[in-house]
């Protein structure tokens, strides 16, 4: 079967999302092997002392006021011009530094949670100008195993060290195809496995009791040959914390599974927003019922991504009593006035929303949902671009989202940010 992204065609972005638009990037010329994972087994505290000690909201501060000196004088005409080059990929190592202590939480397509695992991420930099990096290292909190007979103290857990490939200036701009959003706090990268992410759950529901086998029984894996895996990252405006959520879609297009880490930056083991919650009613999708209005901002991908477009944005979105769903979207350009508006209709049956236009919303626990095409092979067929969504609501009346949007290559050629309040709540500053 022709992979999805030697099959994408180049058409204007969905409106639905935004009225911008932006010409493809050149494809890479080379492919990233798939990488064995390397890990090994740890008990409690389970960070390295090596990581410098930077963290909670100091390191939030810390680079807020990077940004800040970054953004004076010739610097913030770079900025605004989209072209940091290593000045954005330093702030991007900075924003993401540091141990980082959380959940991981695997759904179906639907929205049904099917497992949880406690994680850890340390995350820290070497080397200077062009030639800096970003090294994270995960861990992973390993079940007790039920075959073996343990003789120390059960309580303590074990953890898997799993080690992700370093970030660099050629990685970041070439083969993960970043958006990021300095300001905003928000970036989205683009991977070619899903290693890392079935690596977490092997570890963290099979654990030592994992025997190989490529679809284990009660085990959701991803799709080994994913037609695409996208991480999207929104950070808090109020703490150090923050929601990263991973697309995964199958070699025919379709949405395999849902992914999503939830972190706060810190030494100790912090006490997060749950996502358990699995209710198939319309708790869901009443924190978003409303009028939205706020603001969006289209950069290209890469590091040297510029903005290419802003808007102010308005949504409503309602429900009738038959289920009927209506979203209405007003844009208007910041930089010539045109107006946009896109009326959609759909259904909700219990956490999915489906459109009559191939968009499909589901939603998640903890005020977040993921958007995509429902079969992204249709779009492919006529010759359509499109676009993957995460949304995070951190508290009532306030939302952020992030949007992807492919082209022609299966490439990520833009990602749009969008800050949103609800009609009746304050905006507050982050």
């Amino acid at each position: 079967m022709i992979r999805l992204t030697e099959v994408l065609q180049t058409k204007p972005f969905m409106a639905a999302i935004s009225s911008i638009s932006a010409p493809p990037i050149s494809k890479p010329q080379h492919q990233i092997e798939t990488r064995k994972p390397h890990f090994r087994f740890l008990r409690t505290n389970a960070f390295p002392l090596s990581i410098h000690k930077i963290w909670g909201v100091s390191r939030a501060q810390a680079f807020q006021s990077a940004f800040d000196l970054a953004g004076e004088g010739d610097q913030r005409r770079r900025y605004e011009e989209g072209s940091l080059g290593v000045d954005a990929l330093r702030m991007f190592i900075d924003l993401n530094s540091g141990r980082w202590n959380g959940w991981f939480y695997q759904f179906d397509a639907y929205g049904n949670m099917l497992h949880k695992v406690r994680t850890k991420l340390a995350a820290s930099s070497y080397g200077e100008g062009e030639l800096i990096s970003l090294i994270q290292t995960l861990y992973i909190e390993q079940p007790q195993s039920t075959t073996s007979c343990l003789v120390e103290d059960d309580s303590i857990p074990e953890w898997a060290e799993y080690k992700i490939k370093e970030t660099n200036l050629f990685t970041v701009d070439k083969y993960q195809q970043i958006g990021f959003f300095p300001k905003e706090r928000a970036f989205a990268l683009r991977y070619q496995t899903a290693g890392m992410l079935e690596t977490v759950l092997r570890e963290g529901v099979l654990g030592e009791d994992d025997t190989g086998e490529e679809s284990p029984k009660n085990l959701k894996l991803p799709s080994r040959r994913p037609s695409i895996v996208c991480e999207n990252c929104l950070f808090s405006n109020k703490k150090d914390m923050r929601a990263r959520a991973f697309h995964v879609l199958d070699p025919k297009g379709f949405l395999d599974t849902i992914l999503v880490f939830v972190e706060e930056r810190g030494d100790e083991f912090p006490l997060l927003p749950s996502l358990e919650n699995s209710k198939n009613d319309k708790s869901r999708i009443t924190p978003f019922l409303g009028r939205w209005k706020g603001y969006s901002v289209t950069k290209r991908s890469g590091v040297y991504g510029a903005t290419i477009a802003g808007a102010e944005t308005t949504t409503l979105f309602e429900i009738d009593d038959k289920d009927q769903v209506m979203k209405d979207i007003t844009s208007i350009s910041a930089k010539d006035g045109v107006t946009t508006n896109v009326h959609w209709m759909g259904n909700i049956s219990n956490n999915l929303i489906t459109f009559d236009g191939g968009y499909q919303i589901t939603l998640l626990p903890g005020g977040m949902f993921i958007g995509c095409p429902s079969d992204v092979s249709k779009s492919v067929a006529e010759s359509k671009s499109f676009h993957l969504e995460f949304c995070w609501m951190e508290s009532p009346g306030r939302r952020q989202r992030l949007v992807r949007t492919y082209d022609v290559e299966g490439l990520a050629v833009s990602s749009t940010y969008f800050l949103e309040t609800k009609k009746g709540y304050m905006l507050e500053c982050g």
